[in-house]
């Protein structure tokens, strides 16, 4: 696993319940402005790192659940983000703004 890999999953740890990310806030807070697609990379891959990352808290710059599909069942995703109190609209968060936890500010 990757420095950068491991560096993304420190960020997403610390994602409070009810709140959710995006892959280029992650990718700014760690200086790689650009590199949202690793960002992304990083969260299909955490299934099998050896803690629980909370992936599913991690979201287009939309508010979309564009990664939904790499969650064991294609509802997976939703149902987390909804057991957290999230609604949806199709697949994107409704008032996204105001759940947005922005990684550059929380951590500052």
């Amino acid at each position: 696993m990757s420095d950068f890999f491991e560096k993304v999953y420190d960020v997403v740890k610390q994602i409070p319940p009810g709140r959710v990310t995006t892959y280029g806030a992650i990718a700014k807070y760690l200086g790689t402005t650009g590199s949202a697609r690793m960002v992304g990379w990083a969260m299909n891959a955490a299934g099998s790192h050896s803690e629980f990352v909370p992936a599913h808290r991690v979201v287009n710059r939309n508010g979309l659940l564009t990664g939904k599909h790499h969650f064991d069942t294609p509802n997976a995703m939703k149902e987390l983000l909804e057991a957290e109190g999230f609604e949806f609209e199709e697949d994107q968060i409704i008032n996204f703004k105001e759940r947005f936890w922005d990684p550059a500010k929380e951590l500052a």
